[in-house]
C-alpha cells in the first residue's frame, strides 16, 4: 500500500517509515498538517498515519479538513494523549483508529492494514436515495432537498448504514459492528453522541427522519425524508 505518514519528529517519523517499508508498504512523509492536507488533495494514498500534535495545526484539524473535502482515506491517529477521553475525541473527529504513544511497530502495521481492509467495498459505492435525502459514498457527500449536509466520517457512515436499512430497526450493537468495526460493546456513548450530532445536522435542514426505539435501537423512516 501507499501510505502517508504525518509526523514532525524526525526520529519517530524515521522509525515509522522504516517499520512500514519493512513489511512492504511505500511511504510518503509530511511534517505539518498543511503538507498532509495537500498530499490528500493530490490523492494516491491508501491510508494515513497521522500524529495528533503537529507544529501548525492539530491532527484533529487535518481530519476535519479532509472529511469536509470528501476524502474518505482511512486514518490512524497517533498521540501521546492516550486517555479514554482523548481516544474517543480522536475517533469521533473522524479517525478510523487511535494508537497511543509509545507503540509497538508490529501493532501499528497491523492496525494500518486493518483500517485499510475496512474501506467500503465497491458494491456499496452506489448513490443512496430515500425521498429527498441523498448520499454519495464515492464522494462522501450528502444532501437534503439539494442542501449539502456537513458530516464527519463516522456520522456519514451512520447515515449510510441507516439508509441501507431504511424502515428497519438497527440496534446499537449492529451500528458498533457496521460503522466502527467493533465486535464488543464499549462502555462509552460513542454511538449516542454521533447519532445526536447527525440528527442536529439533519434538523438544521428541516429533516427529522431518525426515530429512537428506547432500549432497542434506531429506525430511519422513509416517510420523513420528503
Amino acid at each position: 500500500m501507499q501510505l502517508l505518514v504525518v509526523e514532525d519528529d524526525p526520529i519517530i517519523a524515521g522509525q515509522i517509515i522504516a517499520g512500514l517499508e519493512r513489511v512492504g508498504h511505500r511511504t510518503r512523509l509530511a511534517t505539518t498538517g498543511s503538507e498532509a492536507i495537500l498530499a490528500l488533495r493530490e490523492g494516491g494514498c491508501d491510508a494515513v498515519v497521522l500524529d495528533r500534535m503537529l507544529p501548525d495545526i492539530t491532527g484533529l484539524s487535518v481530519i476535519d479538513h479532509a472529511r469536509r473535502e470528501g476524502h474518505a482515506t482511512p486514518i490512524l491517529m497517533l498521540s501521546a494523549l492516550g486517555s479514554v477521553k482523548d481516544r474517543i475525541e480522536g475517533l469521533e473527529s473522524g479517525a478510523d483508529d487511535y494508537l497511543a504513544k509509545p507503540f509497538d511497530m508490529d501493532e501499528l502495521a497491523a492496525r494500518v492494514a486493518s483500517i485499510a481492509r475496512r474501506r467500503a467495498p465497491r458494491a456499496e459505492s452506489a448513490r443512496l436515495e430515500v425521498g429527498r435525502l441523498h448520499l454519495d459514498p464515492s464522494s462522501h457527500q450528502a444532501w437534503f432537498r439539494d442542501a449539502s449536509i456537513v458530516l464527519n466520517r463516522k456520522q456519514f457512515s451512520l447515515l449510510a448504514h441507516l439508509l441501507r436499512n431504511v424502515d428497519r430497526l438497527i440496534t446499537r450493537s449492529m451500528l458498533l459492528e457496521g460503522v466502527w468495526g467493533y465486535s464488543f460493546a464499549p462502555t462509552t456513548n460513542i454511538v449516542e453522541s454521533n447519532m445526536s450530532r447527525l440528527r442536529t445536522a439533519l434538523l438544521g435542514l428541516g429533516c427529522d427522519p431518525i426515530e429512537t426505539q428506547r432500549g432497542a435501537g434506531y429506525i430511519l423512516r422513509s416517510e420523513r425524508c420528503v
